[in-house]
């Protein structure tokens, strides 16, 4: 289910929310909520809504055992090993076992050895990234004994299985929500409500009005990634970063204003990430959620900047590849992710070396170019496409004739564009907006809900949905 459907904004949601509020006993609530959650979830497929019951149920046992052992630091960990191994068992097979066979075909292949493995033809589970990486933080943090275990299965379950961030993030942790579930909302305040409603309607609108509508453009550029000349090359690119940033950027403001509604309270996941100065910058802004994960449980762990400078830029490069995996079993994503720890890595020497750009506005500029080039690698279906558009935005395929910049750009595409640049590096990010209860702003925004929702039609997933 959709969030910008109306299945779920006309039916699912009313029908959660009125309950939710209605149930006044705590467990009650929660295993309602629960319960919708697995609603929610199974409307996709039913089938994998056992997947995802299993992952639950091994963290909560193992939370539970790291505390029963909690003087026994051996078996404790092999306690914690055996979580993450089944954790990433499952994730490994279903999100990258066809990928795996599929390059050793490549290669067996190339060197002319022998029949092809049969197709494995594995469906993804939906989610399947993000609830994994929720579970598996909840058992590194009690192992850590940074968090207490859930009061509960169904406390567990509730936030494992929370729609709000189910499908397409945030990366949750337990300690962001457990006192909340330990102490629900008990009634619907009208902050609550005003601040659900309004990151619910700003989701909406940068998702149905603006992501929705830069999509066939970009697709139309990205289909024909052999004709594209400079101009309609960085069009292409630059199209696709604002198609991805408002599309995920969307998806995350509608969960925080779906967890509002819920008398819960998400922490930030966009802090303006075109504004960013530099790279480093930008990973602090862009997708925090996914980004302090990857710190806290992956860079940190292989030691951090503590070790040196070239050990700290061997894990930026591993902490990147693997966070350029998470998000695809594709060759794509694995140079994305190795691209991005390359230019961490140059970062880091230039700074160390006192060499960057002392002005906010070119730093801005550099960093921006550098990540619109990269999601051409993360958007193209395969390496040989992404080398034809970053190929033409080099210039190596020439200028464009007015016939093509016509053709493929056109001046309406190129206004918006340079729109929506402005809006990006001038305006407040949804956050940063103060709200203020004047009819004139809640017509404003309820106009631009109802446009948004009049565009519904045949509603397209969220470009993070197939990570």
């Amino acid at each position: 289910m959709l969030f910008n459907s109306y299945e779920f904004l006309f039916a699912f949601l009313p029908v959660v929310l009125v309950g939710w509020w209605s149930i006044r006993p705590p467990p009650a609530r929660l295993a309602f909520l629960t319960a919708s959650s697995y609603f929610f979830y199974a409307w996709w497929d039913w089938l994998f809504l056992p997947l995802m019951l299993a992952s639950t149920t091994v963290d909560y046992v193992a939370g539970r055992a790291l505390v029963a052992l909690d003087d026994d630091e051996p078996r404790r960990r092999v306690v914690l090993v055996a979580a993450l191994t089944a954790n990433l068992a499952m994730l490994g097979y279903f999100k990258y076992a066809g990928f795996f066979v599929d390059s050793l075909d490549g290669i067996g292949s190339t060197l002319g050895l022998g029949a092809p493995f049969p197709e494995l033809g594995i469906v993804l589970p939906i989610g399947i990234s993000f609830y994994t990486f929720n579970s598996m933080s909840y058992t590194i943090d009690i192992f850590r004994r940074e968090v207490q275990p859930a009061r509960s299965l169904l406390h567990y379950a509730a936030f494992v299985s929370m729609f709000p961030h189910l499908i397409a993030g945030q990366t949750l942790r337990y300690s962001t929500i457990d006192g909340q579930l330990r102490r629900l909302t008990p009634r619907l305040t009208w902050e609550l409500a005003a601040s659900g409603m309004f990151f619910l309607s700003c989701g909406l609108v940068k998702k149905l009005l603006i992501a929705d509508t830069l999509a066939p453009h970009v697709d139309r550029l990205f289909a024909r990634h052999d004709h594209l000349g400079v101009v309609a090359g960085w069009t292409a690119a630059v199209g696709y970063a604002l198609q991805l940033y408002f599309d995920f950027s969307g998806y995350s403001d509608m969960a925080v204003g779906l967890a509002f509604l819920l008398g819960f309270r998400f922490p930030q996941n966009f802090n303006s990430p075109y504004k960013s100065v530099n790279i480093s910058d930008f990973w602090r802004r862009w997708h925090m959620s996914l980004s302090f994960w990857l710190r806290d449980y992956l860079f940190i762990p292989l030691g951090g900047s503590r070790s040196g400078r070239w050990l700290t830029l061997r894990n930026l490069v591993v902490t990147m590849f693997l966070g350029g995996l998470w998000h695809g079993a594709a060759w794509t994503f694995v140079v994305w992710g190795l691209l991005h720890g390359a230019l961490l890595i140059g970062h880091n020497l230039l700074r160390r070396a006192g060499l960057t750009p002392p002005w906010t506005a070119l730093n801005r500029s550099i960093t921006f170019a550098c990540v619109a080039a990269l999601f051409v690698i993360f958007r193209a279906p395969n390496l040989h496409g992404a080398g034809d558009v970053l190929s033409a935005m080099a210039g190596l395929d020439g200028l464009d004739s007015p016939a093509a910049v016509q053709t493929l750009v056109g001046l309406p595409l190129a206004l918006g564009i340079a729109a929506l640049l402005a809006f990006v590096n001038l305006a407040p990010n949804t956050w940063e907006v103060e709200l203020r209860p004047r009819p004139v702003y809640g017509l404003a925004l309820g106009g631009a809900l109802a446009a948004a929702v009049l565009t519904i039609g045949n509603p397209s997933p969220f470009i993070y949905f197939r990570f």
